[in-house]
């Protein structure tokens, strides 16, 4: 029997011809700018990586938005790398969030310029920000920015719950909650007609997991059922109404009401955070043009500062 030598050089060397030529068709069909696209392509470049049980793939394409195929396969590489340098016998989160730091220090740099869409997108981020910091059960801040990260114009990022693969009902909620800040603070700031389509992948995530709850998790008035059809799972109208003939027209409405019902609730409390707390959205807003990044902690100390 060969002994088990962990990470190899063959993990950090990269991949043969055919399986390049694949990936490459892959990442081709794939948005890279949506979670679960980003979440396909880490599957394919980690498909000859060993993963320790604490390291999500769900959990690094939410915190990745922006990279392309090629960013995201050059992170695991980096992974793999800081993994074979440290001997370890498994991928963990720590390999990960080091190499997160390092790819996006360089891909910073570029500012923005356009003054309105620089405050459009720092009251965004802001807007986000303070909202998942109200809201019970999402994950605290890590840092906002206004630099321009791959293809994203601002990013705020979150410090991953302890164990990403048992979400509460309250964590699902929430992620939705956060989901809607950008498209709240736009109305509750600069009135309904500034809505842009700047939030639009935001809406497509937040539709999935309302979904989910109520289709997969039995998280709603529904009550315990799981309908496994992924047609009746998908965000996709056409898709759900092709699904309908596997159940009775009543419960798909129900799912659809539960789904909205859901959102809208959502929508609510996004909205009464931003409108509860303009004045301090409005200097953190100026602190971030100011300064163009935040650390988690910088943010939280700021925005307690201006709510006392």
């Amino acid at each position: 029997m060969e002994p088990n030598t962990g990470v190899t050089s063959e993990d950090v060397a990269g991949v043969d011809e055919a399986k390049q030529d694949f990936q490459e068709i892959v990442e081709s069909l794939l948005d890279y700018q949506d979670e679960r696209g980003r979440e396909e392509i880490l599957k394919v470049h980690n498909n000859n990586k060993k993963l320790d049980k604490d390291v999500s793939l769900s959990a690094i394409a939410m915190r990745n938005l922006g990279f392309s195929g090629a960013d995201l396969a050059n992170l695991m590489n980096e992974v793999a790398i800081l993994s074979g340098r440290g001997g370890k016998y498994k991928i963990t989160m720590k390999e990960v969030d080091d190499s997160i730091d390092g790819i996006v220090a360089g891909m910073e740099g570029t500012k923005m310029t356009d003054g309105k869409s620089r405050i459009q997108v720092a009251y965004h981020e802001i807007g986000h920000a303070v909202s998942v910091t109200l809201t019970p059960g999402h994950d605290p801040v890590q840092k906002v920015t206004l630099v321009l990260i791959g293809q994203a114009q601002g990013l705020t990022w979150f410090i991953p719950g302890e164990d990403p693969f048992l979400i509460s009902k309250k964590q699902l909620f929430a992620r939705i909650v956060g989901g809607l800040r950008g498209r709240a603070v736009k109305e509750v700031i600069f009135g309904e007609t500034e809505i842009t389509t700047r939030a639009f992948e935001d809406l497509q995530q937040i539709t999935q997991i309302a979904r989910k709850m109520v289709t997969m998790f039995g998280m709603s008035e529904i009550g315990l059922w799981a309908l496994t059809d992924p047609a009746v799972q998908s965000s996709d109208v056409v898709l759900r109404m092709l699904a309908r003939n596997s159940m009775s027209e009543k419960l798909a409405e129900d799912v659809d009401n539960s789904v909205r019902q859901i959102i809208e609730a959502a929508y609510e409390i996004a909205k009464n955070h931003i409108r509860n707390n303009c004045d301090a959205v409005d200097k953190l807003v100026d602190v971030l043009l100011d300064k163009e990044t935040l650390s988690g902690d910088k943010f939280r100390a700021s925005y307690l500062a201006r709510i006392h």
